[in-house]
């Protein structure tokens, strides 16, 4: 009971002297009616959701990205002049637009292609296959149509 807060003792005896004066409970126990301080397990240690798996050792640093500057000195454009380099900009911003445009005219294009038809062997097939697989039972069908109708006219009386 070392780590409670000292208002919390405070509160026990202030309860004690009202249970002190109850003729009734001055007789009884009264553990029923003081706090209660349970024991933190502080032996579990939570661990994280994420671990993180560490990586070998290597006593040498990664190489270092190339500068901006070093990549147009690979490709040659760091000696062109600003024209240059802007007209080549604005060409594969349009390369890149003229494929986006395709792209999207394809996509509006294939709405309207019509789905592969049936020749006319197939379907007499799939007709009469249809029809011999579904047997209707007639006098099924005209209890049904007769029930039906007579809930129509008792609806009308």
């Amino acid at each position: 009971m070392k780590n409670v807060h000292p208002i919390y003792h405070i509160k026990t005896l202030m309860i004690k002297r009202e249970l002190a004066k109850d003729p009734k409970l001055k007789n009884e126990n009264w553990d029923r009616f003081l706090p209660n301080f349970k024991h933190k397990n502080l032996s579990k240690r939570k661990e994280p959701k994420k671990k993180r798996v560490k990586k070998k050792y290597t006593p040498f640093p990664p190489p270092q990205p190339e500068s901006k500057v070093d990549k147009e000195l690979a490709s040659g454009e760091y000696f062109l002049k600003e024209s240059e380099k802007s007209a080549k900009r604005r060409e594969e911003k349009r390369e890149k637009q003229v494929e986006a445009t395709k792209v999207r005219e394809e996509k509006r294009k294939a709405a309207f292609i019509p789905p592969p038809e049936k020749s006319r062997k197939q379907e007499k097939d799939s007709q009469t296959s249809t029809s011999l697989c579904q047997d209707v039972d007639v006098e099924k069908l005209k209890k049904k149509v007769k029930s039906h109708t007579q809930k129509q006219k008792k609806r009308k009386l």
